[in-house]
């Protein structure tokens, strides 16, 4: 067995680095330290916690065994509380500028989605206000477009009766078709071009028999108050979608599989990005758009996160000149 200064003498250079690494960590965080200084960090720190254990079941000198505790506690409360630095910070860039320099960069693309939804739109509305029966084709079940024709039920307020678990399914379902848009960008975009289309020709379909029925304008209202970011992110990820797709069939100067990484990681950002603005749309959709409130209230809802949502969309993360 070693002796207590036989120990310290082959040990102490190695506790005097970690100290070292750890004054480096007070003035800088983890991420610019080189990469091999954190390497060298978690390598030290492993093994003064084994030198810990060591001086606990070997050693006699009280003052040893409570330098390495302090030391050990020092660099594992330094290294996690710098990992949920680092954490918080690439959180914070990836909202205020990752996520809105990526839709800028991708504009053409949730454009594309917009006109097909709104094309789609166009066309359930028409076909659906000139024959109700059309709105079959738009994917709307018959047994619906009885109830609202013949009996003018007002769906939507049904959420009033459960706000928390409407708000909770709602913002749930959101995602999902966030989702499925841009998943099914991987058939080369045909998926994500056929869920634009079945979504804005049953949008507008439902509308057209709802104003065929006599309160079109209660729909539009409680639609207008999520309705906004709902809808964009639904153009966000079919913009996604079709990222991907065009990496697969228009690849350009690069491979396949390179423009698949490069715009496949632009898609994945501006999926995630929708996330929280989908959980957002959610609660309003649960509680204040099916409220008996104004309309006007609503709408001004509806044009309060609109130009908030734009402008963080088209000024958030611009670089200064």
């Amino acid at each position: 067995m070693p002796t207590s200064d036989r120990f310290i003498t082959e040990r102490k250079s190695a506790w005097q680095r970690l100290e070292d690494l750890l004054k480096l960590l007070d003035t800088a965080t983890l991420r610019r330290l080189h990469r091999e200084e954190v390497r060298e960090l978690g390598r030290i720190y492993r093994r003064t916690a084994s030198d810990l254990a060591i001086a606990r079941a070997e050693s006699r000198d009280p003052r040893l065994v409570s330098y390495l505790n302090s030391l050990v506690i020092r660099a594992h409360g330094r290294i996690y509380r710098a990992d949920a630095q680092e954490g918080r910070q690439r959180l914070r860039n990836f909202f205020a500028r990752e996520f809105p320099q990526t839709f800028r960069r991708t504009w053409k693309f949730t454009a594309t989605a917009f006109l097909v939804f709104m094309l789609f739109a166009v066309i359930g509305f028409i076909g659906s206000w000139r024959d109700a029966e059309f709105s079959e084709l738009a994917g709307v079940e018959p047994y619906f477009r009885e109830l609202v024709i013949n009996t003018g039920t007002r769906w939507w307020k049904r959420l009033n009766d459960a706000n928390q678990v409407g708000a909770s399914y709602i913002g749930t379902n959101n995602i999902g078709v966030t989702f499925y848009a841009f998943a099914l960008g991987a058939t080369f975009g045909i998926g994500t071009l056929i869920v634009l289309a079945r979504n804005g020709a049953s949008i507008g379909s439902v509308l057209a028999l709802t104003y065929r029925a006599g309160f079109g304008n209660e729909l539009v209202a409680f639609m207008s108050g999520h309705g906004v970011i709902e809808l964009t992110c639904i153009f966000i990820a079919g913009g996604a979608g079709l990222l991907i797709g065009s990496a697969l069939l228009l690849p350009g100067d690069l491979t396949r599989a390179d423009s698949l990484k490069q715009r496949g990681a632009e898609a994945v950002r501006l999926v995630i990005g929708c996330v929280p603005l989908l959980v957002i749309a959610g609660i309003i959709e649960g509680f204040i758009s099916p409220a008996e409130i104004s309309p006007f209230i609503k709408f001004g809802i509806a044009a309060l996160t609109g130009v908030s949502l734009y402008s963080y969309l088209l000024v958030t993360g611009r670089e200064e000149k």
